[in-house]
């Protein structure tokens, strides 16, 4: 179980997450900012207000930290977790095959602070680089057999609902496992910026009401209009799979 829900204080006028390399006193020290492609060892530390090392976290989710990294275009989706040190440096493997313009971000709770935050940094995969335009939006997406649909909308300053379906060999899926307390993470980023919506499950794996799929429901509430990039992490056969969605936010 969780011991925090998975929420901020972001709304409607402050500055979404995941924009500032330091908020809050926080700041997330990225030790290499280039990096090779392929697999590396990625180290990176959260600083606190008197610039030493945090080691105090609230679980959000049964883990201390999220690690989210992504391409610049939203054409990439990693989402990991890294083991903390005694000294509070943080290390993962990372296996990034293509070159380009990443960014970082660390959902985290320190304990100190009280509530959960979120910060960006930039990432450089060294190599040729070609561009690549944002996906088309999609209502279906299929990974390793599975095809996910996604139903509702997003609307700037307001919240909706989104909700997600899974079939597999076109049937319902009915036993999606629990995924770090929830039968889904959805992670929400804005094309052009990369602001990071958080994004809250409805219901909980063991509440006696939450089903254990088909379908998987979301809150979400986006800063202001433009293209986001909606991806959802879903475990079924002891496996994480990630299927990726883009949806436009206008005041229609």
């Amino acid at each position: 179980m969780a011991t925090t829900t998975h929420a901020t204080g972001h709304h409607a006028g402050d500055t979404p997450g995941g924009l500032q390399i330091s908020a809050d006193g926080h700041t997330l020290d990225l030790l290499d900012t280039i990096i090779q492609r392929g697999e590396v060892d990625f180290r990176f530390r959260i600083l606190g207000p008197d610039g030493h090392p945090v080691t105090a976290f609230t679980p959000i989710h049964d883990r201390e930290l999220h690690l989210i990294v992504a391409r610049r275009e939203l054409t990439g989706f990693w989402h990991v977790h890294p083991e903390r040190a005694g000294d509070g440096t943080w290390s993962v493997r990372l296996n990034l095959p293509e070159a380009g313009a990443y960014r970082v971000f660390t959902d985290i709770a320190p304990r100190d602070l009280g509530r959960t935050i979120t910060l960006g940094a930039d990432l450089a995969v060294a190599g040729p680089y070609e561009p690549e335009p944002t996906p088309e939006p999609s209502q279906t997406y299929a990974v390793d057999g599975y095809e996910v649909e996604i139903e509702g909308g997003l609307a700037p300053g307001e919240g909706r609902q989104l909700t997600l379906t899974v079939h597999k060999d076109g049937k319902p899926v009915t036993d999606l496992q629990p995924y770090l307390a929830a039968y889904g993470h959805l992670v929400i980023l804005r094309a052009g910026d990369l602001a990071y919506v958080h994004v809250h499950p409805n219901g909980e794996p063991g509440d006696g009401v939450t089903e254990p799929g088909p379908a998987i429901t979301f809150h979400a509430h986006v800063p202001g209009p433009g293209t986001y990039r909606a991806f959802l992490d879903f475990k079924h056969g002891d496996v994480v799979r990630t299927a990726a969605f883009t949806i436009v936010a206008d005041h229609h």
